[in-house]
């Protein structure tokens, strides 16, 4: 049976998030973890991100913040099950234990940022920047 966007709703996921310039070296790796709280085939999959916050032993010492939501595109061919054990994020404090699915993903800056020099020597803060998510369709391989 294959999973459908609507599945998807109120499942933890842990994301894998690899960053390539556009000579596809890699400028970084993140590890997200949340629970899936939107789906639109337009607007993609809505996770609400895990904080360090809500992992919090003493609840009563946290600081409640609004929780942030990151958008992934609506395409279910990374989606995988994920084993069971528990999973660090990039983010400090912040783990998931035993989530439903496992997602990686590959985005690809699609045009390099022009330098100050190519810019006839003003800054380029605020240049646009345009990534492509690739879907990484293979099974992760948990070591």
């Amino acid at each position: 049976m294959q999973l459908t966007l609507s599945q998807t709703i109120n499942k933890t996921c842990l994301i894998g998030l690899s960053y390539f310039d556009n000579k596809q070296n890699l400028l970084k790796q993140t590890m997200l973890a949340g629970t899936v709280t939107a789906v639109d085939k337009e607007m993609g999959i809505t996770v609400e991100l895990l904080s360090s916050a809500e992992q919090s032993q003493d609840k009563a010492k946290s600081v409640p913040s609004k929780p942030a939501n990151f958008i992934l595109p609506a395409n279910l061919s990374c989606w995988f099950i994920a084993p069971k054990g528990d999973f660090h994020t990039s983010q400090a404090g912040v783990k998931i234990t035993n989530p439903d699915y496992l997602i990686t993903w590959d985005i690809y800056q699609t045009k390099a940022q022009k330098t100050e020099q190519e810019n006839n020597g003003k800054p380029v803060d605020g240049e646009q920047q345009w990534w492509q998510w690739q879907p990484r369709t293979q099974p992760p391989q948990i070591g």
